[in-house]
């Protein structure tokens, strides 16, 4: 009997609720249904939120309501994990309000968002890099902020994962071999252009190590006129990845490999 009754205090309840949100949506009091929506907001409705308030923003430009119902909406599409929509609408905000009360927060959001919606490294990385870009304005804007450990965490874990993505390439031309053309020198291109342009990455070391081998397989598979010149390229790599690592866990392949080169070379 206490179940029925509970259950149908439940049922009433949602019934008054929908009933109310229905009238909110049909008035034509644009005071009454902002209300409403912050309402709604505290009680995590977010999605009666941006329904309501994406319309007011409209009716609200130029009052003193415009700024808060803005910054409303997009943290209503944030909370609901809709980024992409949450970032359009933060970047609105801060670009209005460049100095508004909920910069800050706007500009770390807008950034934070792409961030949690970064995909898997083999997918397109458009958001990883509109997250970079974001973070990345945030802390030159805020740099006292105290989410700005948050950001500079958040940009090393999104670098690492582009960084990822040119391993994953370098690698796939290394695998090819001599499939179709060079495609060590494929190799040791991206992994170069990955180390330039994220010096710092965790995956530095792996990268290094793919050069010196791309370097050597393409010098063992070199016609008997070229190898000697190759493996001088093969065993400059080699000694540059152990002055860099030389406690690496990879130098016994690599000191297996400068034993290799240095059979052709002979100064």
């Amino acid at each position: 009997m206490k179940q029925v009754l509970l259950m149908s205090m439940l049922s009433l309840m949602l019934l008054t609720s929908c009933g109310e949100y229905n009238k909110v949506l049909k008035s034509n009091d644009y005071s009454y249904k902002y209300e409403y929506a912050k309402k709604a907001f505290e009680q995590k409705k977010y999605g009666q939120v941006t329904t309501i308030l994406t319309d007011l923003v409209t009716v609200f430009k130029g009052t003193d309501k415009a700024e808060e119902s803005l910054y409303l909406l997009a943290l209503a599409y944030y909370e609901n994990q809709d980024y992409t929509s949450a970032g359009s609408y933060f970047k609105t905000y801060y670009t209005h309000y460049p100095k508004g009360q909920y910069a800050e927060l706007a500009r770390y959001y807008a950034g934070y968002g792409y961030y949690l919606d970064s995909p898997d490294s083999q997918l397109d990385q458009t958001d990883t890099y509109k997250a970079i870009e974001e973070l990345q304005s945030f802390l030159d804007y805020f740099p006292k902020s105290d989410k700005v450990s948050i950001a500079q965490n958040a940009i090393f874990e999104l670098q690492d994962k582009l960084v990822y993505k040119e391993l994953q390439n370098a690698q796939l031309y290394y695998n090819l071999g001599n499939y179709l053309g060079n495609n060590y020198e494929s190799a040791v291109i991206v992994a170069r252009n990955a180390i330039k342009d994220y010096p710092y990455s965790k995956y530095k070391e792996q990268l290094e190590l793919l050069i010196l081998k791309a370097r050597y397989q393409e010098a063992s598979q070199s016609v008997d006129e070229k190898k000697v010149d190759r493996f001088r390229t093969v065993i400059d790599e080699y000694f540059s990845f152990i002055n860099n690592y030389p406690d690496s866990e990879n130098r016994k392949e690599a000191d297996n490999i400068y034993a290799i080169a240095s059979r052709y070379v002979k100064d």
